[in-house]
């Protein structure tokens, strides 16, 4: 189940929110949280960071089109973009007062509220919306495991 304008929830006038992450893959989560953030703020931005410590399994450009895809067409206050460095630099930028992250578990909590303490500094607020529960098993690392332990499937096509 996702959020609806028709539960009464209706969204910050005027409002720009980003959810940045590595989205290595974008999963059904990740999802569930742009679902739930379009409808409480005008405008949401889904943001590739791009991180020179992370490797992921694809460039920036194409991890951005999946996202895309993902992305119901319907849901036209939803943007999908990428950026190197700071994502408190770039909501400046783009004039976004919130950055949406998702909490999975108390793990996740502590290393938020660094980030979120250090954005507040800059002048962007944190809001945290909590993992469904059918949903917290699945992170971007379980589903990159998940993915790589698959057998490699025979190509239907002779001579590939």
């Amino acid at each position: 189940m996702t959020a609806t304008l028709d539960r009464g929830v209706a969204p910050v006038h005027g409002s720009l929110a980003v959810y940045p992450g590595t989205f290595d893959p974008f999963t059904p989560g990740h999802r569930d949280l742009v679902a739930r953030a379009r409808v409480m703020f005008d405008q949401v931005i889904v943001l590739l960071a791009v991180n020179a410590d992370k490797r992921p399994t694809a460039e920036a450009t194409t991890r951005a089109v999946r996202v895309r895809d993902a992305i119901p067409a319907a849901w036209g206050n939803v943007e999908v973009d990428t950026w190197t460095g700071l994502t408190a630099a770039y909501c400046l930028r783009r004039g976004a007062t919130v950055i949406v992250r998702g909490l999975r578990s108390a793990a996740d909590l502590r290393h938020e509220h660094q980030l979120a303490a250090m954005n507040e500094q800059l002048g962007i607020q944190t809001v945290w919306l909590p993992s469904r529960p059918e949903l917290v098993a699945t992170s971007s690392t379980v589903a990159r495991a998940y993915r790589s332990a698959q057998p490699a499937r025979p190509s239907l096509n002779p001579g590939e």
